[in-house]
């Protein structure tokens, strides 16, 4: 039989194509709701420090979610566990439309969050089995995973832009629904059903999901952000005390349970990795600042609307597709650390570049500066992709995922809580500069960080993953 007549790399394509589309859904609805703050602001009648909680609690329950859907994942089977994660965002996205306040649609897009959290621990999990059963190379299914999930942040507000332009912020919820169901019927017809497991009883599960340790883990993160974005007029100086024992007690938690929420010795452990983690999310919150700090800026100071705000970060979407391949294909010619601080490099210029917003935003300059933005988006999300591939043991590959997610989205809450405190006087040229400031300084962190990340095996797999790709 020829490689191209053989029955199981149909099955393993529709199945690769539908969890990619599972995996796509939380980048994309991280990144949508970049053009409908505005909206939502105008609607609900509240501020910019208000309205930052519908990004900061999807973000607190993604990073909350990503390590624990990974551990239930690999207790329960990722394919049980993503089609369940596609009926929690169809059932989200169908009923938070209607929301009659903004605590509503906050809780809202935590469910949205809860469900999506599922898609990538369980991408990562079921791509071993496929690889198995089809002949096709792990590395070749993880660049289709890896593309699909750097693709959907990137399509997010021009998809986003144009939905609430024609239909308002309430299609960027109706969106998901038709989605969530094709990966659902793709994963249940097309995906390697998930080995026996042992029976475990409920109190065990529970208790193994190290649920202390993610209530810690959320009050240290909403005690901060709290205290950061309520410094106006009166600062609660209580809850930097709150902040800290809560800090200290997740961290003893984490360091005597034998079922860690995050694995803190795992980290200690593996320098490498705990090094790929921390650069990715200095990156993270290099990027957010700028990818949801410029559509804000862009509406109310340069008066665009939410669906030309959309349009003008079109390019970030469109070097990323284009772009994307040929980032795969530099790893697999010099290799995975000189194509990630190449990206570095760029994502410090495109950082700097985002000054000019403050002296002009006619469109063409929008959209220069969004192009020059997606390329290091590009380049470095997919290294470092491959960098966490390579530097977690097979054995670990379900919860480093979920840890790589957490990285992300903390990255994402530090950019928005920045830009929350920094916009809170007005979104002018003078607190863009100020943001743009920030995030420069800390894509020059990010460059000095990865001086230090060594790929070692990364290379091989990423070379691989490449050509794949």
């Amino acid at each position: 039989m020829t490689r191209s007549d053989d029955p199981a790399r149909p099955r393993t394509g529709a199945a690769v194509a539908a969890l990619s589309l599972g995996t796509l859904l939380n980048p994309l609805n991280s990144s949508m709701i970049a053009v409908a703050l505005v909206p939502l602001q105008h609607d609900f009648g509240v501020d910019v420090t208000a309205v930052t909680w519908v990004i900061t609690s999807f973000y607190l329950a993604s990073a909350a979610g990503q390590p624990l859907m990974g551990r239930l994942g690999d207790r329960f089977g990722p394919r049980r566990l993503f089609l369940f994660g596609m009926l929690v965002v169809v059932l989200a996205c169908a009923l938070t439309p209607f929301a009659g306040s903004l605590a509503a649609v906050c809780i809202g897009r935590v469910a949205l969050a809860v469900g999506t959290a599922t898609a990538f621990p369980s991408a990562i999990a079921l791509l071993r089995p496929l690889a198995a059963t089809s002949g096709v190379g792990t590395p070749r299914l993880l660049g289709r995973i890896q593309i699909a999930n750097t693709s959907g942040a990137a399509i997010g507000p021009v998809l986003g832009g144009a939905l609430i332009t024609f239909l308002g912020w309430q299609s960027i919820f109706w969106v998901n629904v038709p989605l969530a169901l094709i990966a659902f019927v793709g994963v249940w017809f097309f995906a390697p059903r998930d080995a026996e497991r042992e029976r475990v009883p409920l109190g065990r599960t529970l208790a193994e999901s190290d649920i202390p340790g993610i209530l810690l883990f959320i009050a240290t993160l909403t005690s901060l952000l709290v205290f950061l974005l309520d410094l106006e007029p009166q600062p609660l100086w209580w809850l930097l005390p709150v902040c800290a024992v809560a800090a200290a007690l997740f961290v003893w938690r984490e360091l005597r349970t034998a079922h860690p929420f995050l694995d803190l010795r795992l980290l200690a452990a593996n320098r490498r990795l705990l090094l790929v983690y921390l650069s990715f999310a200095i990156f993270n919150v290099v990027y957010y600042s700028a990818f949801f700090g410029l559509p804000q800026y862009l509406q109310t100071h340069g008066g665009y609307s939410a669906g030309v705000a959309g349009l003008l970060m079109f390019p970030l979407a469109a070097v990323t597709v284009v772009v994307t391949p040929f980032a795969a294909r530099a790893i697999e010619s010099v290799g995975l650390r000189p194509t990630l601080i190449t990206g570095a490099i760029a994502l410090v210029i495109g950082a700097a570049l985002l000054a000019v917003a403050a002296a002009t935003t006619a469109p063409w300059v929008v959209l220069v500066l969004t192009a020059a933005l997606g390329i290091p988006y590009c380049v470095v999300s997919i290294g470092m992709n491959q960098a966490l591939y390579s530097a977690a043991r097979p054995e670990d590959s379900g919860v480093a995922a979920g840890i790589f997610q957490t990285s992300r989205y903390v990255g994402a809450i530090v950019a928005t809580t920045v830009l929350g405190l920094l916009f809170s006087g007005g979104t002018t040229a003078g607190s863009w500069l100020t943001a743009v400031g920030v995030a420069t300084v800390l894509a020059v962190v990010h460059l000095a960080l990865l001086v230090f990340v060594r790929p070692g095996r990364a290379g091989r797999s990423g070379r691989a993953a490449s050509s794949a790709s």
